[in-house]
């Protein structure tokens, strides 16, 4: 058995760090240089930055499993925060260290920023769904649920909103309320730790790929970066995968590309092409993560810092979590105006937001915007995704975008990545 996995990103990595560990024979393709997909190192006067600024949660077992797994230890690499919702002299919330769902709940009440009958709302709506097993009859949108939950527009603006913008990257007018009820529930009512959130202290490539690369090598598999595939052609022994420096054959493919570049391989299977249409139905959201650079001794009230702004729903002070003195990175998720502004635009605007928010502030010595304009599919009610088993023998789907109760997450990647692998395990040893 030899087996192919195009696609460098979290999903694909997690697909051969779990076959690398069962001594079977892998091949990482990836048409890059560097690993991650989209959520990989960007190199800017020689900083490491990301593409995309991502956070994990305690709840993030999977991906936290794996990163032990191959040496990234969680300790070092994650900052651990028990769950602080902060946004900047508007709202603040911190759980407490109770068991769940104890912990939000008291967080709840003790909030500052809305009134208690708020507060007591919102504790209900949180007891009310786990009544419910956090389970909707139908599905519908983020803000329809708010609104027959009786959620004031304080507490959704503040809390729910940006609660849902930062887990599903889709606006709540738009957003499935079942994926995120998800969410609240394996994050918030879950065990203690779940709901921590973990702040990267290196850059994504680093936190995971790179390390995973090193583990699948070490264990007799192969990751060759820089090697675009071009096509995946059946044959009498399994996939003819044909890449940049050449071919080869394998008994096995795990197709872990982006969705949208995911349908040139599969529009020419027959077997495939419901499978292709389903994706080419998928709308999509950005993220633009904005990096600005000010003198070294500007920093942040906290390491992360929500904003009840026009532009701005987080930053990171990066001097703090990864040495990067007075570099601090600002988030935009999902689709907005912001998208119609030329680059530099849009860093002199979140720069006069973030003086708005916390002061006068010197200029940024350099900006760098990294737009990644399909960042994640548009987590809406009901939405049918593809399974991560195809029709077609030997051949698997991983992405964030694949069947799962979960939003667009590295977790969701992650758990699709060793999903397709245990498929392949599986069905190896049922023919054997």
């Amino acid at each position: 058995m030899q087996v192919a996995v195009i696609g460098g990103g979290y999903a694909g990595m997690a697909a051969a760090v779990t076959l690398a560990g069962q001594h079977v024979p892998v091949t990482v393709f990836e048409a890059a240089n560097t690993l991650g997909g989209r959520a990989r190192r960007v190199e800017h006067r020689e900083l490491a930055l990301d593409n995309g600024l991502h956070i994990l949660i305690g709840a993030y077992r999977e991906t936290l499993r794996l990163m032990q797994l191959v040496g990234s230890d969680p300790r070092l690499q994650l900052l651990r925060i028990p769950f602080t919702w902060i946004i900047h002299e508007r709202f603040s919330l911190k759980a407490a260290r109770l068991p769940a769902p104890l912990n939000l709940l008291y967080g709840l009440l003790a909030a500052r920023g809305i009134s208690f009958g708020e507060r007591l709302s919102a504790a209900r709506f949180l007891l009310h769904m786990r009544h419910q097993d956090y389970a909707l009859p139908q599905d519908v949108s983020v803000t329809q649920l708010l609104d027959e939950e009786r959620q004031s527009a304080g507490v959704s603006r503040l809390l729910w909103r940006p609660l849902c913008v930062s887990a599903l990257n889709t606006r709540p007018g738009a957003a499935s309320a079942q994926v995120f009820l998800n969410v609240l529930r394996d994050s918030l009512d879950a065990d203690l730790a779940a709901s921590d959130l973990l702040l990267p202290r290196v850059d994504l490539t680093r936190l995971f790929p790179e390390p995973a690369a090193a583990y699948v090598e070490a264990h007799g598999g192969a990751v060759l970066t820089g090697q675009r595939v071009t096509a995946i052609d059946q044959s009498p022994d399994g996939y003819t995968v044909r890449f940049t420096a050449g071919e080869d054959t394998f008994s096995h493919v795990v197709c872990a590309l982006p969705p949208q570049h995911v349908g040139a391989f599969l529009f020419g299977i027959s077997a495939l092409a419901e499978v292709a249409e389903a994706i080419d139905r998928l709308a999509y959201q950005p993220i633009y993560s904005v990096y600005l650079c000010y003198p070294q001794e500007v920093r942040l009230p906290a390491p992360m810092l929500g904003f009840d702004s026009a532009l701005l729903q987080w930053a990171f002070d990066r001097g703090t979590l990864c040495g990067q003195k007075g570099v601090i990175g600002l988030v935009i998720s999902a689709e907005g105006e912001h998208q119609e502004l030329a680059q530099d635009e849009l860093a002199r605007l979140a720069h006069q937001e973030l003086q708005q928010q916390l002061g006068l502030l010197p200029s940024p010595l350099w900006h760098r915007v990294i737009a990644e304009k399909r960042a994640t599919y548009a987590c809406t009610p009901a939405l049918r995704r593809p399974e991560p088993q195809t029709p077609l023998r030997n051949f698997f789907l991983a992405g964030d975008y694949t069947a799962s109760g979960y939003p667009a997450t590295l977790e969701a990647a992650v758990r699709s990545g060793i999903g397709a692998a245990r498929m392949i395990l599986n069905s190896v040893s049922r023919d054997s």
